[in-house]
């Protein structure tokens, strides 16, 4: 096999896996199936407080979770394209910085939601 080739479908396979798995994390946490554990989620000091605070920060962050994965999964079928190596290099950079992007940004809401689930109203 072409050593260009296999290094686009690593890529593609690398890249598809992760986002479909961040997809799937999404999904699962928002919906209280994946609980408070150390391994997979927003782990924060915030958002391990309790049940009701790792359940609040995966509800808000969902939505930003699940386009961090599509980001991933289209930029690993776009390391499939047939674009000269920099444009590979681009592609895959561009789904890396996007996916990081929409994590931290879920992260950061989820975080102030979990915050705001364990502060006892007035």
């Amino acid at each position: 096999m072409d050593n260009d080739l296999f290094v686009r479908i690593l890529l593609a396979v690398v890249m598809v896996g992760a986002g479909c798995l961040m997809v799937w994390m999404a999904r699962a946490a928002a919906s209280g199936r994946l609980k408070r554990n150390a391994i997979a989620g927003i782990r924060t000091s915030v958002t391990m407080a309790s049940d009701e605070a790792w359940l609040a920060a995966h509800i808000r962050a969902k939505q930003a979770t699940i386009w961090g994965g599509v980001a991933g999964i289209v930029s690993g079928l776009g390391a499939l394209l047939p674009v000269p190596s920099a444009g590979l290099a681009a592609i895959v950079l561009a789904g890396c910085a996007a996916m990081l992007g929409f994590v931290l940004y879920g992260a950061a809401v989820g975080t102030r939601a979990a915050a705001a689930a364990q502060t006892p109203e007035a």
